[in-house]
């Protein structure tokens, strides 16, 4: 009989680690793919010769295709768990990114950014689950580890946008497809060790999936979660959206420029999500929701009078803050629903999508009739919104 020794727990922790790094990188490569569609909206908006609505709608159709397939995904996965369905998303996107690089009509365009949508419904339930699992119980860190590459993958997006598409042409987007093939090459392998950890635990019994609260406070801070999901993503919408028109507009400043302070802005994201996760895991992730919540009030509102020298630190403030919070939104949530870690991914993701699309259509909208300014100055005043923070409730010290 072969004896096999059990890995020490500081090698056990560093492949965790490793397949964490893994799966973060696998979601920047979606993500870079994802922003890549936003980060073009200028050219398309010369090429196709498109209003402000119309930009929205792409907005929108991307982001509602993924709003309403994730939370789908997500509960069916919880039940019937699909590692071999993640390389799949690369194939999705690869397919969308094609479309809009050789795309002849608007119509083409939705397309093209459904299938881009389509994609990160796939991607997202699994890929949070698999984060999780190798977590070894430092939730937060893993969770943020797995944004913070998708939030740097929506920076280089931009980057991309500037130095290569813009300079070459919207054919040009068929270049970075590559970043696809990549992506399906790294999934498969990550869909491999989830498949084995699967086969490991079939045995094991099920996780606890006891409520921490009662059931009605636990839907109550649910929806007060998903309320600040709203508010945060609209917000941020506003911004990955349409910034780029903003300070074009405002300081006349020209498109590549307007990227790179595109691009500060979504790096401080990155940085914000990133520090949001091991603060959590510290500090708690009711007190991370807090502060970033409430803490990027002041700088909200100062954004609309401020010269361009203070948009641009006042958005990386912005970016930092803000950003923190959504690691922490979606590991207190887990923590509400104990073994629904898809369907809160889903409901999570695919509603920070839906909500984002959402507002940038009716930001859209706002901007042809009143002007892009007025919508700045509009939406300064939505992380007020913030202060139902206080309606959270305190978790039992065993669920975090």
């Amino acid at each position: 009989m072969t004896t096999v020794t059990s890995p020490s727990p500081k090698i056990a922790e560093t492949t965790a680690v490793s397949l964490i790094v893994v799966v973060a990188f696998c979601h920047m490569f979606n993500d870079i793919m994802q922003s890549l569609l936003s980060a073009i909206y200028p050219l398309i908006k010369t090429n196709y010769n498109l209003d402000f609505r119309q930009i929205g709608l792409l907005t929108m159709t991307f982001q509602i295709t993924a709003s309403l397939l994730q939370p789908v995904i997500g509960i069916i996965t919880d039940r019937w768990p699909m590692p071999y369905s993640l390389p799949l998303s690369s194939v999705s996107t690869f397919t969308g990114l094609i479309l809009l690089a050789n795309a002849d009509s608007y119509t083409v365009l939705l397309i093209g950014s459904s299938l881009i949508g389509l994609g990160s419904a796939i991607f997202h339930p699994e890929a949070s689950r698999v984060a999780r699992i190798a977590s070894g119980g430092r939730h937060g860190f893993a969770q943020s580890l797995f944004q913070v590459g998708g939030n740097f993958g929506s920076a280089l997006g931009p980057l991309l946008a500037a130095f290569i598409i813009l300079p070459n042409g919207q054919s040009s987007v068929a270049w970075l497809a590559i970043i696809a093939v990549f992506g399906f090459i790294a999934l498969t392998r990550v869909s491999r060790w989830y498949a084995e950890k699967q086969r490991q635990n079939k045995n094991k019994p099920a996780a606890d999936r006891t409520l921490p609260l009662p059931q009605g406070r636990v839907l109550f801070a649910i929806a007060i979660l998903v309320l600040l999901t709203t508010t945060k993503n609209v917000y941020m919408a506003s911004l990955s959206s349409y910034f780029t028109f903003y300070v074009i507009e405002k300081f006349a400043v020209s498109v590549q420029n307007a990227q790179l302070i595109l691009f500060l802005f979504l790096g401080a994201s990155a940085a914000g999500v990133f520090l949001g996760g091991p603060i959590g895991d510290r500090m708690g992730a009711r007190f991370v929701i807090w502060f970033s919540i409430l803490g990027v009030i002041p700088f909200a509102l100062m954004m609309p009078y401020a010269n361009l020298f203070w948009t641009c630190i006042l958005a990386v403030v912005i970016g930092i803050i803000f950003s923190s919070a959504f690691s922490a939104i979606v590991v207190f949530a887990q923590e509400l629903v104990p073994g629904r870690v898809g369907m809160i991914a889903g409901m999570f993701f695919g509603f920070a999508f839906g909500a984002g699309g959402i507002g940038a259509a009716l930001l859209g909208d706002y901007a042809d009739t009143k002007g892009i300014e007025y919508v700045y100055w509009l939406c300064s005043f939505l992380p007020l919104l913030g202060i139902l923070t206080i309606l959270l409730p305190r978790l039992p010290k065993k669920h975090g």
